[in-house]
C-alpha cells in the first residue's frame, strides 16, 4: 500500500528513503533451549522472520551467527524463510558475522545472496554427532547398570555400556542419510555457482574468503556498506526484534506458579552443561 501511495504522488513528494528489515540469527542451532542459553529454532525465529517479511520493503537481510545444531530446526528454519520469501515476493540477503557453519550455513542458503566478511568462516557441510563413554567409570566407583527394555534395540549407544559395532554402523547410516539432505539442500539452492571441488561437501570449513572461490559466497562485504550501495545512501536499516524484555523472554520473572530452589538449581545446572555444550561447538571454529 506505501508503495501504490508513493507512486500516486508527484515524483517531488515522493519519499526517497529505503527501509530494510534486518533479523539477527545468532547462537546454536536446538529445539527448545534452557532458561538462560536460548537457541535459534523454528519457535524462536518464526515471530521475527513473519514480521520482517510484513515490511513494505524490496528486501529481507539475515544477520547470521551460528555454528551449527540440529539439522532438523536448521531446515525448518530454511524453509520458512524460503515460504515466505516466495509468497512475498521478497529477495533474502544473508549477512554471515564470525560463522555460518553446518547448519548456520544450511540457513545462510535461504538467502538469494550470501556475503561475508573475509574472514567469516563458512562451509562445515557434514553431520557430526557427539557423546561420552562411561563402562570404565562404572566398573572403577563399584556402580552396576541395569537397563530392562522391550526391544532389543531400544538402548543402543548407551553411554555406560561397551560400545557396539552394530550400533556404530546404523548411527552411520542415519548420518548419511541428513547428509544426502544437507548436500541436495546446498546444491539446489547454490546451483552452478558451487566449483566442483572433492573436499566440498566432506565437512571441511574455509574462510569466506576461499568460500568466495568455492562458490559457497557471492561477495564480500558488510550489511550495511551493500544495503546503501544496492537500494541508495539514504536506506535505513531496521532490526527486528521480539517484543518481550529479556526477563519476559526467558520466564525468569512473571511466572504463575513462580520457582522453587530445586527448580533454580536444576535449571542453572543445566545451563552450565548447555553452555558448555555451545562452548565446545564454537571453538571448533576457532572461535
Amino acid at each position: 500500500m506505501k508503495r501504490l501511495l508513493n507512486r500516486l504522488l508527484p515524483k517531488s513528494w515522493r519519499s526517497t528513503v529505503v527501509t530494510v528489515p534486518v533479523i539477527r540469527l545468532q547462537g546454536i542451532i536446538m529445539a527448545g533451549g534452557g532458561q538462560f542459553r536460548p537457541s535459534l529454532s523454528l519457535a524462536s525465529t518464526a515471530g521475527l522472520i513473519e514480521k520482517a517479511f510484513s515490511f513494505d520493503a524490496p528486501a529481507v537481510a539475515i544477520s547470521i551467527n551460528s555454528p551449527g545444531g540440529s539439522p532438523v530446526q536448521s531446515r525448518l528454519i530454511f524453509k520458512r524463510i524460503r515460504d515466505l520469501a516466495t509468497e512475498k515476493n521478497k529477495k533474502v540477503l544473508v549477512f554471515v558475522e564470525d560463522v555460518a557453519a553446518s547448519g548456520g550455513y544450511m540457513i545462510a542458503v535461504a538467502g538469494d545472496e550470501i556475503f561475508a566478511d573475509p574472514s567469516s568462516i563458512v562451509g562445515s557441510i557434514g553431520v557430526v554427532s557427539a557423546s561420552f563413554g562411561f563402562p570404565e567409570l562404572m566398573k572403577k566407583i563399584g556402580v552396576e547398570r541395569r537397563v530392562h527394555t522391550a526391544g532389543q534395540n531400544k538402548a543402543v549407544l548407551d553411554p555406560f555400556k561397551p560400545e557396539k559395532k552394530e550400533d556404530v554402523e546404523r548411527l552411520k547410516a542415519l548420518q548419511l542419510e541428513v547428509h544426502e539432505t544437507f548436500i541436495d539442500l546446498v546444491k539446489e539452492r547454490r546451483g552452478t555457482r558451487l566449483k566442483d571441488d572433492p573436499d566440498l561437501f566432506t565437512g571441511l570449513f574455509w574462510t569466506a574468503k576461499k568460500g568466495l572461490e568455492l562458490g559457497l559466497v557471492d561477495a564480500l562485504g558488510d550489511m550495511r556498506t551493500v544495503l546503501k550501495t544496492r537500494f541508495g545512501p539514504k536506506t535505513q536499516l531496521k532490526l527486528i526484534t521480539a517484543p518481550r524484555g529479556l526477563f519476559g523472554r526467558f520466564g525468569l520473572f512473571g511466572s504463575s506458579k513462580g520457582f522453587s530452589a530445586p527448580d533454580i538449581a536444576a535449571a542453572a545446572a543445566s545451563g552450565i552443561i548447555d553452555a558448555a555444550e555451545e562452548r565446545a561447538l564454537w571453538a571448533r571454529f576457532g572461535l
